[in-house]
């Protein structure tokens, strides 16, 4: 018996080199290009100050962007353990929303006024926020809800599915030329220049899309961690059923759920069509795929690690279109950014501030 306790040690111990030697060597490739990268970063710094510093804000302000539709797809998955590859469509379709009620109802200019331009912000963000929170509760209602029981892959197929009719509804509703949103002087027109640190210029449309985004992430995660609503869905998220066993109404939980996640897809639209002035039918899935390589990069589930992700993601596409010194350009972003996905799909899955968990059967 001892004989073949020591043959069956003597054939673990070379497989359990092999895979320590494997992941010393992830850890050491890991922490190279972590290097490399904050080399650049330095050189760039050293050389010109003032773009960084400008590149530095531009990419804050679209991480925070970022950060709100991770938030959806993070705060599905934690419920379901599913991508809802729609989300990123419904974002989409809140920006529609926004430019049908900008150019239609309020009927703005190039150069609108102040007062008419704030009223037409808080009207687009309710009916942004009111349309794809009950446009994606519908979703689950219709499309995920039967299948709670099936396979994994037949939700991710029907999700995949969903994305290519929400953006046909785009194309049917407003063609499929993306649709401008005519308040493009809207920080020249209305403050420009808000403070000047050196030669960094800090404009208002930087501060509108923070002024929006930061309290709605900060609301978010009070609701999530200090109200009866957030703590039904922790536990919905970790069990469902000892939550229905505690009296916790699951289905109502995840539909809520989709309701926030909807709400915050609105809110995206809203922005993202202020900020960037134009949206079309395939906006969404370009800017859901970057948001879903946010939420993995910063561990799906994670809500601190979501808005950690969307940052960086922000960070690396600005500073990868925006500096001058050896920068790939701007062609190379979407290279850039799945590959960090599949880095991170490959040697961290559970991403920078989620934990490993054992995969369920």
């Amino acid at each position: 018996m001892k004989e073949a306790d020591l043959v069956s040690e003597a054939h673990v111990q070379p497989i359990r080199a092999r895979r320590d030697f494997g992941a010393h060597a992830s850890q050491a490739l890991g922490i190279l290009l972590v290097l490399v990268v904050l080399v650049w970063l330095g050189v760039n710094l050293v050389k010109s100050p003032n773009d960084f510093g400008s590149v530095f804000l531009v990419g804050v302000s679209q991480g925070a962007l970022y950060a709100l539709v991770a938030l959806g797809y993070t705060l599905v998955y934690g419920i379901l353990e599913l991508i809802n590859f729609a989300h990123g469509d419904v974002f989409m379709l809140g920006g529609m929303i926004t430019a049908s009620l900008v150019v239609q109802l309020f009927g703005l200019g190039e150069n609108p006024g102040f007062g008419i331009l704030i009223a037409a912000l808080l009207v687009s963000l309710a009916a942004a926020i009111a349309g794809c929170a009950l446009l994606n509760a519908g979703i689950e209602r219709i499309a995920y809800k039967p299948l709670r029981g099936a396979p994994r892959l037949a939700p991710l197929i029907t999700a995949i599915g969903v994305s290519f009719i929400l953006q046909n509804v785009a194309i049917i509703w407003k063609g499929t030329r993306p649709v401008s949103v005519p308040v493009s002087e809207f920080s020249a027109g209305h403050g420009g220049q808000l403070f000047k640190v050196g030669q960094v210029v800090y404009t208002a449309d930087r501060l509108f899309v923070l002024a929006v985004t930061v309290p709605v992430l900060v609301g978010l995660i009070w609701l999530v961690k200090f109200t009866r609503a957030g703590k039904a869905m922790r536990a919905t998220a970790q069990d469902k059923d000892a939550a229905a066993m505690m009296g916790i109404d699951v289905d109502r939980t995840i539909s809520f759920t989709f309701l926030l996640a909807g709400g915050l897809a609105g809110v995206g639209g809203v922005i993202f069509a202020f900020y960037s002035t134009e949206i079309g039918f395939s906006t969404g899935f370009t800017l859901g795929l970057f948001a879903f390589t946010a939420a993995v990069l910063g561990g799906i589930g994670n809500l601190p690690g979501a808005v950690l992700g969307a940052l960086l993601i922000g960070l690396i596409q600005n500073f990868n279109e925006g500096l001058a010194w050896h920068s790939p350009g701007s062609k190379w972003t979407q290279s850039l950014v799945f590959a960090i996905l599949i880095l991170i799909l490959v040697f961290r899955p559970q991403g920078l501030l989620g934990e490993r968990t054992p995969e369920g059967g």
